[in-house]
């Protein structure tokens, strides 16, 4: 077994989730985040988190009414096409989660640049870069976001139209970059543009947005409030409470594994705070300063491009 599932197990059965979860933060609202789980690994899921926690929707706890004891939010975050096949098992469990979708790749055959085979492993080192140079390091290894590649990453519009159904939407922006990377213009049509594209080409209410990669800025903060959103998600560590800010709401990083030693210490919280413990994750991803250190004008300069 390899050292970090071991690690899983062993916190799983400490009683620290156990700890976390009925005594210590029960009546913490959990955000959980996923990406792009198969249909199996989703059920597995469900059936772990209903026998043990209450799971509610977003738009529940945003509402303002009072939740119940070991509130659970599901979010998946990015729109992969594969999040189409989870709909039977929402259906089946009773569950509407909230998927939010990278609107520039929605019903095409563009890719999400991190899964581009030749940055396989370097993803995180140009996540820090300037948004213009890590686009010309993309271009490099042969990346270009507007290309229509053979196969498609993210869901079609088809999809996107049953799937509002059983789930609710989000913006995740256009194209994914880490915003604090970006300069006004960039940022502003990232958070801007992409909840018109959804609203106006896919007929959906977008009331909250989650920032890719989970870093943000002050700036950033700035513009979801102007855009219109609610809400904004982070994945910031921690439980969520009446008193939480809306636009920091915290998130638990959760893997698509469907691995139940994984699934219990993550959503329990006990992983993260593990690794904020090791210094290998911090506490909150708010970035101080803008790489670009653009000039930050108003909502309506922004969107002039002045």
């Amino acid at each position: 077994m390899k050292p970090v599932r071991m690690s899983y197990k062993l916190l799983r059965y400490s009683g620290l989730p156990f700890l976390f979860r009925e005594v210590l933060f029960r009546k913490g609202v959990r955000i959980i985040m996923f990406h792009d789980p198969g249909p199996e690994a989703m059920d597995r899921i469900l059936e772990y988190l209903k026998e043990r926690y209450t799971i509610i929707t977003l738009d529940d706890f945003l509402s303002g009414r009072p939740t119940p004891p070991k509130a659970l939010i599901i979010t998946l975050d990015d729109g992969h096409k594969g999040n189409a096949a989870l709909v039977p098992v929402f259906r089946e469990h009773g569950v509407r989660p909230t998927i939010f979708l990278c609107a520039g790749l929605l019903d095409t055959k563009r890719h999400y640049w991190f899964l581009h085979e030749p940055v396989h492993g370097r993803a995180e080192s140009l996540k820090s870069l300037p948004n213009k140079e890590r686009l010309s390091q993309l271009a490099s290894m042969g990346f270009d976001p507007e290309k229509e590649y053979e196969d498609r990453h993210a869901l079609n519009a088809e999809e996107i139209r049953m799937m509002k159904e059983v789930v609710d939407l989000g913006s995740h922006g256009l194209l994914h970059p880490c915003l604090p990377t970006c300069t006004d213009q960039e940022a502003w049509n990232e958070i801007v543009a992409s909840k018109e594209l959804l609203e106006q080409h896919h007929g959906i209410r977008v009331n909250t947005f989650a920032f890719p990669n989970g870093d943000y800025c002050a700036r950033d903060l700035d513009l979801v409030r102007e855009a219109g959103y609610i809400a904004a998600l982070t994945v910031d560590y921690g439980f969520n409470e009446p008193g939480t800010d809306p636009f920091r709401l915290k998130r638990l990083s959760v893997d698509d594994s469907g691995d139940l030693d994984a699934l219990s210490v993550k959503v329990s919280g006990v992983w993260t705070l593990f690794r904020v413990v090791m210094g290998k994750q911090r506490i909150s991803r708010l970035v101080n300063k803008v790489a670009q250190v653009p000039e930050h004008g108003s909502a309506s300069t922004r969107a002039q491009g002045i």
